[in-house]
């Protein structure tokens, strides 16, 4: 379960990598009713996604050559000099060098030996998200690698995470990650992918209703890659995707 405790290892920050910025915040205020605040002028056309005055996430334009739209997520770290030595050491891609981000914190961003992009953030005035597993927030996380026993040892070096393996119906088999402290510290799910896709890091994002949601995906121009689906004892889920192909989950969670 995530929390805004933000526990090493933990996701903390969550941002959208746009072709259309303007374009995007329209997207996601229809589908999430979400609004967006412009970091600043400095910023460079990030911002903050935001309901009812607390930041769920962020946007901004794509920075990097070749990139496409995607979300990425960022998982706290207490000095990233040191994670990106790590990630770079067990068999890492460094993409983004650390850098600061004015005084809200020191970021890298790294793609994992399975071919996963994903981010770092080390705290400085902003610690992370404002709320998290709430609707409209981010709920889970989920990571889609050819072979998921190949990045464990990458990961809990990285992150100190502890894997384990709990059933998930029909003979099937989910890894669970789990942060090293925290009452309720399980994170993030690691997934085999599926033939012919591409490694990722999915976020989810709670709902109140998955169904009403995929309406409001499909009448603002999305796309519903998976159909809704119910799980006993987790919930209802589907994946999606925005106008610019970013794919992002939506659940409602059996617990709320």
């Amino acid at each position: 379960m995530l929390t805004t405790d933000f526990y090493p290892g933990a996701p903390n920050w969550l941002d959208l990598g746009s072709p259309d910025t303007e374009a995007s915040a329209d997207f996601y205020g229809s589908v999430f009713g979400w609004t967006f605040a412009s970091a600043g002028p400095d910023s460079g056309g990030y911002g903050f996604f935001q309901q009812s005055g607390k930041t769920v996430a962020a946007l901004g334009p794509l920075t990097e050559a070749g990139a496409r739209s995607a979300w990425t997520i960022y998982f706290h770290v207490p000095d990233a000099d040191a994670a990106t030595q790590q990630a770079r050491e067990n068999g890492g891609t460094v993409r983004v060098e650390p850098y600061d981000v004015f005084d809200a914190g020191r970021t890298a961003a790294f793609t994992d030996p399975g071919g996963a992009q994903f981010a770092i953030w080390q705290p400085g005035k902003t610690i992370g998200l404002d709320v998290v597993t709430e609707p409209g927030s981010l709920g889970w996380t989920e990571l889609y690698v050819p072979d998921p026993s190949a990045v464990r040892d990458f990961y809990t070096t990285l992150f100190g995470w502890t894997i384990k393996e709990v059933p998930f119906g029909g003979g099937m088999t989910y890894v669970l990650a789990s942060t090293a402290e925290g009452k309720e510290p399980d994170i993030a799910g690691i997934m085999p992918l599926q033939q012919g896709d591409t490694p990722h890091w999915l976020p989810y994002i709670e709902v109140s209703d998955t169904d009403a949601t995929l309406v409001r995906v499909d009448a603002s121009g999305g796309a519903v890659l998976m159909p809704a689906m119910d799980v006993e004892g987790v919930g209802r889920f589907a994946v999606c995707a925005d106008p610019n192909g970013a794919r992002f989950a939506v659940i409602t969670s059996s617990e709320t």
